[in-house]
């Protein structure tokens, strides 16, 4: 008997950790399993040819909200091409809303928990020859500590690599799977040691990566992760490293080692979410955002560390007006400001209790928050298109000399990106992603010159055509 893992990723810069994980599991044990990835932008027939050659007896799809429709779709697909093969359903997608996915024709079986666990379940009775029930739910699995990557058959990828470090989160947020009463709060970590030891395997990738730690709040445990921090320090790793921490457990000693790292190898993320106290309760999140931002900004100014600061529009209690006070106070505290958008994710507390604060969402995946009582539609369509800006002008880093000229001479960052977003509007009628960049900083400078005094016109110009020459190898326009 042979199983096939298999997923979608979102691009080919992508290389999926679950089902390396859980082909890894099964050989473990014993069973011949392979995996195999594509991506969304891929032809659908070509991925359907590429799965129906491999022949498996068992296929086990992993789902998320990026890819769940595609994925069904070519479950179905391949049920009926191989109706003698048993397909699976597992990953986050599905886990926490196993009754819609039980009763779909072509599945034969809903994983849901840990996912080794439940393929090597899985894998036992089908090799036995007994049946397998609708759902099978799997506890911790006891191995997850043991040293390894899961990239040990590979060697030339490049772009996003993976690495988990620790499983469960010791935190419960509204929004978030982590939090979940499903979910584990019991954290289960490998050491340092050995996971110093797994992150110097990804040196043999000659190609320039990235290693992700997927780990819900890297810094759960103040003094392993500066063991593990001191350590990337060595000359021998030479990889990007990404980790997801909570800034307001930093210490003086954190803060220390953070700053000894040399520029580009250390990038961490925030999460942030709203400065507002009543949201903040409502999504059982830190009630200590200044210092939060305290720490965020520290970091950027050390410049050793790549700072991306997370906030979400469509949270409980926090209106329009909220939300750009907390655009305001996180503006200038990072390198990267990521304006995210409320996924009522099934699982979540979010989820359950949207009625409560009269959240609307989308009825198919990824589920975004349309309107709530506190923000209408309409105020979240003008947040999305504050959000398309910020990523443009500011964290494309294309425009740093004129934000730096201009922003202080308004009212507030987000009055800023409002307002011109606002002009955008009305003067193309276009979509953010569809004015070139040369029509940008036209746009701009009219936007610019239009509203600020006639004095400060040649320094806007000066910094404009800065901008655009450090970006384009083209002459910048005349009407800078």
């Amino acid at each position: 008997m042979n199983l096939h893992l298999f997923t979608l990723n979102a691009s080919h810069a992508h290389h999926a950790l679950s089902i390396r994980c859980l082909a890894d599991a099964l050989c473990e044990a014993g069973f011949a399993a392979t995996h195999s990835e594509a991506t969304l932008k891929d032809r659908t027939h070509t991925v359907l040819a590429s799965l129906v050659a491999k022949n498996a007896h068992v296929y086990g799809f992993s789902c998320y909200i990026w890819n769940l429709e595609p994925m069904l779709r070519l479950a179905r697909e391949l049920k009926a091409l191989l109706p003698q093969c048993h397909i699976l359903l597992g990953g986050p997608e599905v886990s926490f809303d196993t009754e819609r996915f039980t009763t779909l024709p072509f599945v034969d079986c809903v994983l849901s928990g840990e996912g080794e666990e439940c393929m090597l379940e899985a894998a036992a009775l089908l090799q036995a020859g007994r049946p397998l029930p609708r759902q099978l739910t799997g506890g911790p699995y006891a191995a997850f500590t043991r040293p390894g990557i899961h990239y040990t058959k590979e060697n030339d990828l490049q772009g996003l690599l993976y690495y988990e470090s620790a499983r469960g989160c010791p935190f419960s947020c509204a929004f978030c799977l982590s939090g979940s009463a499903a979910a584990s709060h019991a954290v289960r970590a490998k050491s340092a040691e050995d996971t110093l030891a797994d992150l110097l395997e990804f040196e043999r990738f000659s190609a320039p990566i990235t290693v992700k730690l997927v780990d819900r709040t890297f810094n759960f445990d103040r003094e392993r992760a500066k063991v593990i921090w001191r350590g990337l320090l060595d000359a021998r790793y030479t990889k990007c490293y990404h980790f997801e921490i909570a800034a307001d457990l930093l210490d003086e000693e954190s803060f220390a080692i953070l700053a000894a790292f040399p520029k580009g190898k250390l990038r961490l993320e925030i999460g942030l979410q709203s400065t507002n106290p009543e949201t903040l309760r409502a999504i059982r999140r830190s009630d200590r955002p200044e210092r939060i931002l305290a720490a965020a900004a520290r970091l950027t100014a050390s410049g050793s560390c790549h700072v991306h600061l997370d906030l979400i529009a469509g949270l409980p209690h926090e209106d329009y007006n909220s939300f750009g006070r907390s655009f305001d106070a996180a503006y200038f505290c990072c390198d990267v400001l990521q304006l995210g958008f409320l996924k009522l994710l099934h699982g979540t507390a979010l989820r359950d209790n949207a009625p409560s604060y009269g959240a609307i969402a989308e009825a198919d995946p990824p589920y975004t928050v349309l309107q709530t009582e506190d923000i209408s539609f309409f105020e979240m369509e003008r947040l999305h298109a504050v959000s398309d800006l910020c990523e443009r002008l500011r964290d494309s880093g294309r425009f740093a000399n004129t934000l730096a000229l201009i922003l202080p001479r308004y009212l507030s960052p987000f009055a800023f990106y409002e307002s011109f977003s606002e002009m955008l509007q009305a003067e193309t009628g276009k979509e953010l992603q569809k004015v070139s960049q040369r029509d940008l900083f036209s746009l701009l400078s009219r936007f610019l010159k239009q509203r600020l005094p006639s004095e400060a016109h040649a320094a806007i110009s000066e910094a404009l055509v800065a901008d655009f020459t450090a970006a384009e190898v083209r002459k910048p326009p005349k009407d800078l």
